[in-house]
């Protein structure tokens, strides 16, 4: 059972404004747990560090401080060492058309990954392109090769940008916001996909949202974070019922309900979710 471990993970950013320089510290002291299975959901209002977290944990940032262990060994952070962790550790974006290159197809957007990760041939890449696809329902996946991102609906283009995700077999799958730059339609069906493929990949999920709704329906686990700290986490349905910290219960009370949104309530009715006293995910939809 691999195990994604962080341990007292700081991040500070030096920021110049003309000869000054000043301290900026976007994560201080965090501690979590990525299992096997097992989804964490992190949430906290903007700038309160919750990318960051995902940057790193993608190696896409390198932290200031702290231990990063994956399987109980410490992570490699250049070259071939690197390569293995990014077998086991990859991240969906929150908008999908800024993380699509427009200039090349959905099929070059999947082979890529496929080949560098040595999962497919030259021989049978094609094939396991279309099984990708099929995989986040995106079919008939032929239809889906050649065409570009901006051919794409918003919907469409994210479930491509899971697909590349899952191309090199990951244990680890980091989703920061994957829903909130799409229409509130077409949400329930990429959070139902994700959590589908967790199931059946029996992965390890970081699930970055504002929305509690989902945080706590999507999640096993919630920590909340403000100004780069961890001030409460728990159980799912604990700290969204019974939360501790200020700062969660002011965020639950800024929260809309669900039921105020006539066209979510509505989507929401169509798919057979009932409403507002839960928000049981639906069934998959493309």
């Amino acid at each position: 059972m691999t195990t994604l471990t962080v341990s007292g993970l700081h991040k500070t950013y030096t920021l110049r404004n003309g000869l000054r320089f000043t301290k900026l510290r976007a994560v201080q002291d965090v501690d979590l747990e990525l299992s096997a299975g097992r989804t964490v959901a992190l949430v906290g209002q903007s700038g309160s560090g919750k990318s960051t977290i995902a940057k790193i944990l993608a190696q896409l940032e390198r932290p200031t401080s702290g231990a990063i262990t994956l399987g109980g060994a410490p992570i490699g952070t250049r070259g071939r060492a690197l390569a293995r962790y990014r077998d086991h550790v990859q991240m969906v974006f929150q908008d999908p058309f800024a993380s699509l290159n427009p200039f090349h197809s959905i099929g070059h957007h999947l082979e890529r990954p496929l080949l560098l990760h040595g999962k497919a041939t030259r021989t049978d890449v094609r094939t396991k392109v279309c099984e990708l696809l099929e995989r986040v329902n995106l079919t008939p996946a032929e239809s889906f090769i050649d065409r570009r991102p901006h051919e794409l609906s918003g919907g469409q283009r994210q479930r491509v940008a899971i697909a590349r995700a899952l191309a090199p077999e990951p244990s680890v799958l980091i989703a920061d916001e994957p829903v909130s730059m799409l229409d509130v339609s077409v949400r329930l069906g990429v959070l139902n996909l994700l959590a589908r493929l967790q199931r059946e990949e029996n992965l390890a999920m970081l699930y970055i949202t504002h929305d509690l709704a989902t945080a706590r329906h999507f999640s096993d686990e919630i920590l909340v974070m403000y100004r780069g700290e961890v001030v409460e986490r728990g159980a799912a349905d604990e700290v969204i019922l019974r939360p501790r910290a200020e700062f969660t219960r002011q965020l639950l009370v800024a929260a809309p309900e669900p039921s105020s949104n006539p066209r979510f309530l509505a989507e929401a009715q169509r798919r057979g979710v009932p409403m507002p006293d839960h928000l049981a995910l639906a069934e998959d939809s493309p």
